[in-house]
């Protein structure tokens, strides 16, 4: 199988993008991945998907590969939309499949509200289409873990010390119960740290996943899921951040859309689950 990568130019810098197959004869699938921030080395698995269908990789500016530019005003939703516009010109695409996972669902959604031409079918992998429900679940689900550990939080974000060990000890116990459930994690995993960006995280997200403060706390795409004219996958863990309800209830409100949910995941079944969720993507393709 063809694999080619190479760099495109975007606001603010050069993106690395990475391609799986011949994606000029079958309208291929591009990963945006999530974070913001985090690069798409954790979703690398989605490779096997190539096999049937073209991949499309790329780390979205600021973080994996591509360009990390210095400046703040870059880490905003409006240019990442604009971002993946290039991309889909500068590869002359004029047909492709969106799976965003976590962030990257906040983007493929407001991609397609903007540009719905070319878009075949999105997944919606636990998605994140309304900031201010997430941050209700993430209160649901915090009041799930220990006393002291809910203290910890609590009192860090009270006291803006949520740069402390403390807190960061904290976060670890709600990532082991919310985000990735598997005890022994892939060695890939751990190396995947360093093309992380964690000011883009900070500046779009909050200090956390459970503590929203960044520019995307107030984005919620929820009143306009039923203007998507084309076929949507919804899926999460069972014990997703992106809560099963929610994301079911997103799936509700979208025409044409499907729902399943990954039993032993949390918010990664690409690895929690990786087989089965190969598969779930696959099919849907």
């Amino acid at each position: 199988m063809s694999v080619q990568e190479g760099f495109i130019e975007v606001t603010g810098g050069k993106v690395w993008y990475q391609i799986h197959g011949d994606y000029l004869n079958k309208a291929p699938v591009i990963v945006l991945h999530g974070g913001p921030g985090s690069s798409h080395y954790s979703l690398q698995g989605l490779k096997v998907i190539a096999e049937e269908r073209p991949v499309i990789f790329y780390d979205q500016l600021g973080c994996g590969k591509s360009d990390r530019p210095n400046d703040t005003s870059l880490w905003n939703l409006d240019r990442f939309v604009e971002e993946l516009r290039h991309i889909k010109e500068a590869l002359h695409l004029e047909e492709f499949h969106i799976l965003g996972h976590s962030w990257g669902t906040t983007l493929a959604a407001s991609y397609y509200l903007k540009y719905p031409d070319g878009v075949k079918s999105i997944i919606f992998s636990s998605p994140c289409l309304s900031a201010p429900r997430w941050a209700e679940d993430q209160e649901r689900n915090r009041k799930k873990l220990p006393i002291n550990v809910q203290i910890t939080l609590k009192t860090c974000e009270k006291f803006g010390t949520t740069e402390t060990d403390e807190y960061k000890e904290a976060t670890k116990v709600f990532n082991q119960h919310f985000v990735c459930r598997r005890n022994l994690k892939p060695e890939f995993l751990e190396n995947g740290a360093k093309y992380k960006n964690p000011e883009v995280y900070r500046v779009m997200w909050g200090p956390s996943e459970f503590h929203v403060t960044g520019n995307l706390k107030d984005f919620d795409c929820t009143a306009q899921l039923k203007e998507f004219k084309v076929p949507t996958l919804y899926t999460c863990g069972q014990y997703d951040e992106a809560t099963p309800e929610s994301t079911e209830y997103y799936s509700s409100l979208t025409p044409n859309s499907k729902f399943h949910v990954f039993e032993n995941s949390a918010h990664m079944p690409y690895i929690e689950q990786e087989e089965d969720y190969m598969k779930v993507m696959k099919e849907f393709l």
